[in-house]
């Protein structure tokens, strides 16, 4: 009788490319967070990424055609991650008011903008359309998400327009913005200047007095 091969085989040679080339293109994303975080956005250049990751450049473009197909993937990571905190934020915080609603949304933001510098050089200073249009993706789904908190707590009519809270998205969009460019950890003053530009033009369409608005 012939004998029974093991079970346990080696992994055959296609399965090890596929584990190696998962670990590479692992190595070049955290590379590229790492020099986006500690040297800035211009420093970030894919033969950079490359050899931080200590991958030879001819090898990285096998993985990444471009800087911006890395820049694309690690936004995809960050945006992915901040949907998921505003969420939990909007709905374990039980916002009252609009301050109470528009704090649960800057607080999550400043806190993980602070904790991922490399995330605030791309979603400021980046200028890959498709890193753009994540930006531009991500404020359109948390205003629409903002919008149903408003109208089911009753603070502003039900047919606001959406588009009044995707424009409080887009002021408050450039204002971290200026905040970030001031300080590397976000201008406090400006942040809250944020907080309070952004209620007051919602308190402008708010269906109750002042006590609902603070």
């Amino acid at each position: 009788m012939f004998e029974k091969r093991s079970r346990a085989q080696a992994p055959t040679r296609p399965a090890v490319v596929q584990r190696r080339g998962v670990e590479r293109r692992r190595a070049l994303i955290e590379a590229a967070e790492g020099l986006l975080a500690e040297q800035g956005y211009e420093a970030a250049t894919l033969k950079a990424v490359g050899d931080r990751a200590g991958i030879p450049v001819a090898s990285v473009y096998h993985y990444f055609a471009d800087r911006y197909q890395v820049e694309a993937e690690l936004m995809q990571r960050y945006v992915d991650e901040l949907d998921g905190i505003i969420d939990s934020a909007l709905v374990n915080r039980d916002p009252q008011t609009l301050r109470d609603i528009g704090d649960a949304v800057i607080d999550p933001l400043l806190e993980y903008f602070r904790l991922h510098p490399s995330c605030t050089e791309l979603w400021f200073k980046g200028r890959n359309e498709t890193v753009i249009d994540l930006v531009r993706a991500f404020d359109e789904v948390q205003a629409e998400r903002v919008w149903h908190v408003l109208v089911e707590r009753g603070l502003v009519p039900a047919d606001l327009p959406l588009l009044v809270v995707q424009l409080a998205f887009e002021v408050g969009n450039r204002l971290f913005d200026v905040a970030f460019r001031n300080s590397p950890n976000g201008d406090d003053i400006t942040i809250n200047e944020a907080r309070r530009i952004v209620t007051a033009y919602l308190a402008t369409y708010a269906t109750d007095g002042p006590q609902r608005r603070a």
